[in-house]
């Protein structure tokens, strides 16, 4: 398989790919060259996957991936590869899961401000009637 890791600021190609182990939201999956077509949303978690003889891992970050015949393309916001499994498990988790708690409490900061804008207006539009 061909195997695309695409971030925002990169793009790493991995060729002759025989197994991808990911997670989703359900768990772990492997895909293998005659797996059918697949789409799955990421959670972040370590990929690692065998190149040859080769087995590589990186800690990802939210994003999808998704398997057309021997294609298979991995977007994500992060990616970083590693040797030390231990260090790629705390980037995870002191840093992913960071990120996406910081995102949702500024997702919730702006629906608290736009709730509070609605309200605001709505008395506007009862001063002015």
């Amino acid at each position: 398989m061909t195997l695309n890791i695409m971030t925002p600021e990169q793009k790493r190609t991995f060729e002759g790919v025989k197994k991808i182990i990911a997670e989703a939201q359900n768990g772990s999956f492997c895909l293998k060259p005659r797996h059918i077509d697949y789409v799955a949303a990421l959670v972040p978690g370590i990929l690692n996957f065998v190149e040859d003889k080769t087995e590589t891992f990186i800690a990802v970050n939210t994003g999808v991936l998704i398997k057309q015949a021997n294609n298979v393309l991995i977007s994500v916001r992060h990616a970083i590869e590693g040797d030390d499994l231990d260090d790629l498990d705390r980037v995870v988790q002191e840093e992913f899961y960071v990120l996406d708690k910081k995102e949702q409490e500024t997702q919730i900061a702006l629906e608290q401000l736009q709730a509070d804008f609605i309200r605001r207006f709505v008395e506007l539009q009862k001063i002015r009637n």
